[in-house]
C-alpha cells in the first residue's frame, strides 16, 4: 500500500496577511480563504514534521541550502507587522537525513545550521506568509529549503531525497512549497509587464490542477524567463516529494491582483482531498471543478491514471468503509449521457478501494456498449459510484425503481439495474430492462432479488 503523504502549493505576499495589508488585503479573499482550507487539512493530516521549500531563504547557486536548526524564527515587522510573529520548533534529525540522502544521490547540498553567513534559524517572509495562515502556533518542527540554479531535474531528486528521508525515519511529513507566479501580469506589476506572464500562468495552474509535475521541466525557458515567477522550483521540489506516491493535487484558487499570479493548491490521497469542501468556485482538482466524494474522487484518480499512463493504481490504506469488501458499480457520464458502466453485484476483491478501482478503470475501457474512453474525454467526465448493500429476496409488490434495485434470475442468467435511473419510473420497466440484459424472455419465470444502494457524486 502507497504512503499517506500530503502536500501544499502556497503563495507568500505578505499584503495578503490581514495585519500587514489591512483592507487592502481583501483584494486575495480567495486566496486567504483556500489557505484557511488548507490549514484544516494540514491539521487533520497532523504530521510529524514539516518541510518548507522558500525561493526568499538565502541561496547558493549551486547547492541546496537544508536549514537543520532546532529553533526558528521570524516575524513580518519589515512589513509593518512586527506582531505577526512565530517560532517554530526544527527538527535537527530530519534535516541531517535530508543531507545524507541528498549526498548520496550527488546531489549538493550545504548545512545552512553549521554556516553563520546564510543566519540559521531564520525564517524569511517566503515561509512565514504560508506559516502564517497554515501553522502561525508553531505547533509543527520544521525543516527549511532554499533553492538553487540547478537544473529542475535536480530540483526533482531533491524532492524525491525529502520523501527517502522521511520515510527513513518514519516521519509524517508534510511538504510545503512556497512560490508565486509571474509578476509581470499587468502594466503596474513590480516586474514590469509581459504579454506572456498569464500563458505562463495559464500553464502551470492547467499542469498542477492535472498534478502533472513532471511537465513543468518542460515549460520554455523563454516563457518562464518572461513570466519573472519565483515558485516553479518550489513546485518542482514537491513533484519530487509526490511521486509515485498516487496523490491527488487540487487546485483551490488561482488569482492576479497586483501583477502577480497567486496559486494555491493541495495534494493528499484521494480520500482526504475529495473530502475538502472547496472554498472558492474556481477550485479545480485533477480533472473535477466541483467537489467530489471520496469514491468517486477515487474513481477519477483510478481511470485518469490508466488513461494517461497506462498504470493502475494501488489504493491508499483504508480505514471504515473503504475497508470493507462490498460490490460496487462505477457509472461514466459526458454530457449527460452514459459513457461506460461496469460493476460487481458481490465483493471480488479484497477492499471496497480496490473493487472500486477496478471497476473504474473496467467501465472506461471494457464496457462492450463504447470504445474504451479517449484521454481527450477525460476534462468532460462525469462520475457516479453506487455501493451495494446485501441483496434480499423480493416480491414484485415489494419493488420501487426510486428506491431498490433490482436482480432477475432464470436459471443461470442473472441480469441487474440499478435504482433511481432517469427514465425508468415503473416496476414492469424495471424489471423488463432487468431481464433483456439478462437475455430472458417476457414469458419465463424469474426470481427477483431488491437491494439499495450508497450512491456517491
Amino acid at each position: 500500500m502507497a504512503e499517506e503523504i500530503f502536500g501544499i502549493i502556497a503563495p507568500h505576499p505578505p499584503i495578503m496577511v490581514a495585519e500587514v495589508g489591512g483592507r487592502r488585503a481583501e483584494v486575495t479573499v480567495a486566496s486567504a480563504e483556500s489557505m484557511a482550507a488548507a490549514s484544516r487539512l494540514l491539521r487533520s493530516f497532523d504530521p510529524q514534521a514539516v518541510v518548507l521549500v522558500s525561493p526568499h531563504a538565502p541561496l547558493a547557486r549551486d547547492s541546496f541550502v537544508i536549514d537543520g536548526s532546532d529553533r526558528l524564527t521570524g516575524d513580518l515587522g519589515s512589513f509593518g507587522a512586527p506582531h505577526v510573529d512565530t517560532t517554530q520548533p526544527g527538527d535537527p534529525a530530519l534535516a541531517a537525513a535530508i543531507i545524507a540522502e541528498a549526498e548520496a544521490a550527488a546531489i549538493p547540498v550545504t548545512s545552512r545550521a553549521l554556516n553563520p553567513s546564510l543566519q540559521p534559524g531564520v525564517l524569511d517572509h517566503g515561509a512565514l506568509v504560508p506559516l502564517s495562515f497554515l501553522d502561525r502556533d508553531g505547533r509543527y518542527p520544521i525543516v527549511v529549503i532554499s533553492l538553487s540554479y540547478l537544473p529542475l531535474l535536480i530540483h526533482r531528486a531533491l524532492g524525491m531525497a525529502v520523501r527517502r528521508a522521511a520515510e527513513l525515519l518514519s516521519r509524517r511529513v508534510a511538504f510545503i512549497a512556497s512560490g508565486d507566479l509571474s509578476h509581470r501580469l499587468t502594466a503596474d506589476a513590480p516586474a514590469g509587464y509581459s504579454p506572456r506572464g498569464r500563458d505562463f500562468d495559464a500553464r502551470i495552474v492547467d499542469l498542477i490542477s492535472r498534478g502533472d509535475y513532471r511537465s513543468l521541466e518542460d515549460i520554455d525557458h523563454s516563457l518562464v524567463q518572461a513570466a519573472g515567477e519565483c515558485g516553479l522550483r518550489s513546485f518542482v521540489l514537491l513533484g519530487g516529494y509526490l511521486q509515485g506516491s498516487g496523490a491527488v493535487t487540487r487546485v483551490l484558487a488561482y488569482e492576479g491582483p497586483w501583477g502577480v499570479g497567486y496559486l494555491t493548491a493541495v495534494a493528499a490521497a484521494a480520500d482526504r482531498i475529495a473530502g475538502l469542501e472547496t472554498p472558492t468556485a474556481g477550485a479545480k482538482g485533477g480533472t473535477a471543478e466541483e467537489t467530489e466524494s471520496a469514491p468517486v474522487a477515487l474513481a477519477r484518480v483510478a481511470i485518469e491514471s490508466y488513461i494517461r499512463e497506462g498504470r493502475i493504481i494501488e489504493p491508499p490504506a483504508h480505514e471504515g468503509p473503504f475497508a470493507e469488501r462490498r460490490g460496487a458499480f462505477v457509472s461514466l457520464y459526458i454530457d449527460g449521457g452514459l459513457r461506460g458502466c461496469i460493476g460487481t453485484v458481490a465483493p471480488t476483491r479484497p477492499t471496497l478501494a480496490s473493487e472500486i478501482v477496478n471497476n473504474a478503470v473496467q467501465a472506461a475501457t471494457r464496457d462492450p456498449r463504447f470504445p474504451p474512453l479517449a484521454a481527450e474525454e477525460l476534462p468532460r467526465l462525469d462520475i457516479s459510484v453506487d455501493v451495494l448493500q446485501a441483496p434480499e429476496a423480493a416480491d414484485i409488490a415489494d419493488l420501487d425503481p426510486a428506491r431498490y434495485g433490482v436482480i432477475v434470475s432464470c436459471g443461470s442468467r442473472r441480469g441487474l439495474l440499478l435504482p433511481d435511473l432517469a427514465g425508468v419510473d415503473t416496476v414492469a420497466e424495471q424489471v423488463g430492462i432487468a431481464c433483456r440484459k439478462a437475455g430472458i424472455g417476457a414469458h419465463e419465470t424469474v426470481r427477483l432479488e431488491r437491494f439499495c444502494v450508497d450512491r456517491y457524486r
